[in-house]
């Protein structure tokens, strides 16, 4: 049987709940992982056109909040910015590459896609294994911006509080809200435009 296709939006500004579960038995990602994949996360979302709003990594799966903008509001400059974050020097883009790469790091599918591949990659590596980490295709539901954003951002980030990893969820250095506590704006890695004015 035929996969469903995923339901996105491409045309505006698209908030989505992403969740990954891992393929492996137990809770392999303890808290190198943990460190790993945030990272990869961080590094990804300086490229991809995207909000990081919320996060939580938990042991054996992980759970993202990201806004992702349309290819129309990327302009060839931001591309080439973009371009120069991921490869450096190392690479030229082509003026001809530009829509690719517009098309590319505006896709939910390819952002999602990158960041389970690199982690795998390194994981494997590190642990001289082959084959999958991920299970099955990450779910992806999209969330209105306002009070149902805040829910499910609250949702997210009580994770480890429901798992009884915490007493309260701030204390929790994986997820956002203790990214947030920790970093006081220092960075700009997560976005504060949760559609309230407030």
């Amino acid at each position: 049987m035929a996969r469903m296709p995923r339901f996105l939006l491409s045309h505006r500004q698209t908030t989505y709940h992403v969740i990954s579960r891992t393929a492996l038995d137990g809770y392999p990602l303890g808290d190198q992982e943990k460190n790993l994949l945030l990272g990869i996360i961080q590094n990804l979302s300086a490229v991809y056109f995207c909000q990081v709003l919320g996060f939580c990594l938990m042991g054996n799966h992980f759970h993202l909040l990201v806004t992702m903008l349309p290819e129309d509001e990327i302009s060839d400059q931001e591309v080439q910015d973009s371009f120069q974050q991921r490869y450096g020097d190392e690479y030229t883009l082509m003026p001809g590459q530009i829509p690719f790469y517009r098309q590319k790091w505006t896709s939910l599918s390819e952002y999602v896609k990158e960041i389970k591949q690199t982690f795998t990659r390194v994981y494997n590596k590190k642990r001289g294994r082959k084959g999958t980490f991920w299970a099955e295709r990450f779910k992806s539901l999209i969330v209105e911006k306002g009070e149902t954003l805040i829910n499910c951002l609250a949702y997210i980030d009580l994770n480890p509080v429901r798992a009884n990893l915490v007493d309260k969820p701030e204390d929790y250095r994986w997820s956002s809200l203790g990214y947030r506590f920790r970093n006081h704006r220092k960075d700009t890695f997560l976005s504060w435009n949760l559609g309230l004015e407030e």
